[in-house]
């Protein structure tokens, strides 16, 4: 189904998104959207969204079973106004957002859709699941300049740390629960990125209900969804496996001339398995087995 605008889908939009978790998917350029559209697919999501600007085509198969919207990618935190949007069509609903050239991975994602995820995290009573957005590059940027190269993709296996996240309302304070995650592209070439872009955090899967709002620096305007564990144990956390900044190094004038090679000693090959990041400690099982 198609809608010519943001307006127009959530004017009539609602009754077609059917049931269980939505994905959004926000196609900034025309780069591996087929890939990241049929990756959710794979992961059973109820239906699927993607904003896109007017150029991207879609094979049949997917132009039937994807909801598109054409929708101006490229304003400033385009993704807000989309995903905002939704929260009020979906009240009660899981919702997902990523970016083209990005690829949820959750544990036991092979075996396990999202959905039967996101109802084991609904039973420990979270309405929230933190991210982490895992860079991945391309191994030889000679034959991919881009940097994206899903057939030969690196990622690093390690380089990643925490710190506590201030209250700028409470004098700076650590909140309870709550940290600023780094590491990947972002911080070996942090040089090149503004330091309000340099978390790899982001509420990537959440509970939509009237009121809440996402953030440009991807929380949600409640702090207990901006956790990482609820109070009495560790929860399921996920990765979204991305080129996006890959990408956008390796495309902006500023930065597309330093960087000749993105492999490092802690570089390995993606192998586009859950088990992967489970033993890097990129993503946690929780209580879930």
């Amino acid at each position: 189904m198609h809608f010519p605008s943001l307006k127009a889908f959530t004017a009539t939009g609602a009754a077609a998104l059917g049931k269980g978790p939505i994905a959004l998917i926000l196609a900034e350029d025309l780069v591996e959207v087929e890939s990241t559209l049929r990756h959710h697919v794979a992961r059973g999501f109820g239906a699927i969204v993607l904003f896109a600007p007017p150029e991207c085509t879609l094979p049949p198969d997917l132009a039937e079973t994807v909801l598109r919207v054409d929708y101006n990618t490229r304003i400033p935190d385009a993704v807000l106004p989309a995903v905002n949007a939704v929260i009020e069509m979906a009240p009660g609903r899981w919702l997902y957002y990523c970016f083209n050239a990005e690829y949820l991975f959750h544990p036991f994602s092979e075996t396990r859709s999202v959905n039967e995820m996101l109802i084991f995290h609904g039973e420990e009573r979270r309405d929230a699941m933190l991210t982490y957005v895992i860079d991945l590059y391309a191994g030889d940027l000679t034959v991919h300049p881009d940097a994206v190269a899903p057939g030969d993709a690196w990622l690093d296996k390690s380089g990643y740390y925490a710190q506590a996240r201030g209250n700028p309302d409470d004098g700076w304070r650590p909140m309870e629960r709550q940290l600023d995650f780094f590491g990947g592209l972002r911080w070996r070439f942090e040089e090149h990125i503004p330091w309000k872009k340099r978390k790899i955090d982001r509420i990537s899967l959440f509970r939509a209900r009237p009121g809440l709002r996402l953030r440009a620096d991807h929380t949600l305007n409640d702090d207990e969804m901006n956790t990482f564990a609820c109070p009495w144990h560790n929860n399921l956390t996920a990765t979204v496996c991305s080129f996006r900044t890959a990408k956008a190094l390796r495309t902006n004038p500023g930065s597309r001339h330093e960087i000749d090679n993105f492999r490092w000693r802690n570089s390995v090959p993606f192998t586009w398995q859950s088990q992967q990041l489970l033993d890097l400690g990129l993503m946690e099982p929780g209580q879930w087995f």
